[in-house]
């Protein structure tokens, strides 16, 4: 079937098709109809299976009609990349409706916000601590609200977002439709749920675990090795863009530094960095630019790149959940992808976890002649059902060169031994 099935507007229609979609996806196929109708929905699927589309679409068919410039669309989100992705969507799917836009989120100065609700918005996509900075401020009226999206609900609370949403939930319309999406199902999402949504449909796409479109592999490596089983794997495995996943913000800078340093097209993204910084590294994923993107878990449900070949964890997430995030950057939209995951004798109770979840899908690879002496471009990895390409494009044209070179001018065996590479 197509989209014709939802009797759309023919002016979000036209967005429908300018953005190439074609035929439904799970998530959209069954949550689109009940919102339709005006109905609460609760929505369960893994990252990347089209969720934002599912609420969009019927937010704009409920909107395009009616009155303008009074904000009657709420759209909660816990990253600003989130929030930026949403306003996207909104963009594309509604350009022909002129239905008008805003994101807000922290980071940036409030007073253009301030700015463009006085504008008047039909549709507003925020995170909750600067949105609720708006209603303390009184520069926001939600009074018109009629259509309330929590998006990627259990990220809202693993990131202590919970005060906050029962504060703003206060200061909406009470007969307001709601709708609640999340990947995974904890406790404190399913008291939220029962809090905010009235005799909801319940639509649940598969189990809340990583596409079955992803392979995924262990790397047992002991920290101070992981730096060279990175580079190694990026010089001997084709890949299309890559997302590294670091725990902390240091880390992510640092690897990111190290690896453009090495030649290859690499930048970084965390929660340091300024919102145009951000937004800069993301622009260049998506262009092309950077081959390589090394992000905290603050990007792990912001990015909504297609074509991620490969996700590596170089630290292992804390929890099956937050792999799960992490890893529904790649496989998107019935691609396929590649997960590898770092794991470290310290690692044991993550990986135990993921492990249960994944089951017999899961691969280890053991590590062949891996000496720490070499340089890494001879350092062997052996990966079971993964492509080898030497020349691999991550790395620049004078990285290639320099490694050549390198192997040219290779230091004595002797010379080896007192010599390790980061």
């Amino acid at each position: 079937m197509n989209f014709e099935k939802f009797n759309l507007h023919s002016n979000i229609s036209a967005g429908v098709q300018a953005i190439g979609y074609t035929v439904p996806t799970p998530i959209q196929l069954q949550s689109i109809p009940p919102i339709l109708d005006g109905k609460d929905v609760l929505g369960l699927a893994q990252t990347g299976t089209g969720k934002t589309a599912a609420f969009v679409l019927p937010i704009l068919q409920r909107l395009v009609q009616g009155r303008r410039g009074v904000i009657r669309a709420l759209i909660i989100a816990p990253t600003r990349e989130l929030t930026e992705q949403t306003h996207q969507a909104v963009g594309v799917l509604g350009r022909k409706t002129k239905l008008r836009s805003a994101t807000i989120y922290g980071g940036v100065n409030i007073q253009p916000q301030i700015s463009t609700l006085r504008r008047g918005v039909d549709i507003v996509s925020a995170c909750p601590g600067r949105l609720l900075d708006h209603i303390n401020r009184g520069t926001i009226d939600l009074s018109g609200v009629e259509v309330l999206v929590l998006d990627e609900a259990d990220l809202m609370f693993d990131m202590g977002f919970l005060p906050d949403i029962k504060k703003i939930l206060k200061r909406l319309p009470t007969g307001r439709q709601a709708l609640l999406f999340s990947a995974t199902m904890p406790d404190a999402v399913r008291s939220l749920a029962n809090q905010v949504l009235k005799d909801p449909v319940r639509v649940q796409i598969g189990p809340t675990t990583p596409a079955d479109t992803v392979s995924h592999t262990f790397y047992p490596v002991e920290t101070h090795l992981k730096t060279a089983l990175l580079k190694n794997i990026l010089n001997t495995t084709e890949t299309g863009p890559v997302l590294v996943f670091t725990r902390t913000k240091m880390r992510a800078k640092t690897i990111g530094y190290k690896l453009e340093k090495s030649g290859y097209d690499a930048t970084a993204l965390h929660g340091n960095m300024s919102q145009n910084k951000r937004q800069k590294a993301l622009d260049g994923f998506r262009s092309g630019r950077y081959k390589i993107l090394v992000a905290t878990d603050v990007a792990a449900r912001g990015i909504d790149v297609r074509g991620v070949s490969h996700v590596i964890n170089y630290d292992i997430p804390d929890s099956a959940n937050a792999y799960t995030h992490r890893i529904g950057r790649t496989g998107r939209a019935c691609e396929t992808g590649d997960a590898f995951t770092f794991v470290t004798s310290m690692d044991k109770g993550p990986a135990f976890s993921i492990t249960r979840v994944l089951g017999n899908k899961l691969k280890h690879c053991v590590m062949e002649d891996f000496d720490t002496s070499l340089p890494v471009c001879e350092r062997k990895v052996v990966r079971k059902s993964h492509g080898v390409q030497r020349n691999n494009p991550n790395r620049s044209a004078k990285a290639k060169s320099n490694t050549r070179s390198r192997q040219k001018n290779r230091p004595t065996a002797a010379t080896r031994r007192n010599t390790f590479i980061n």
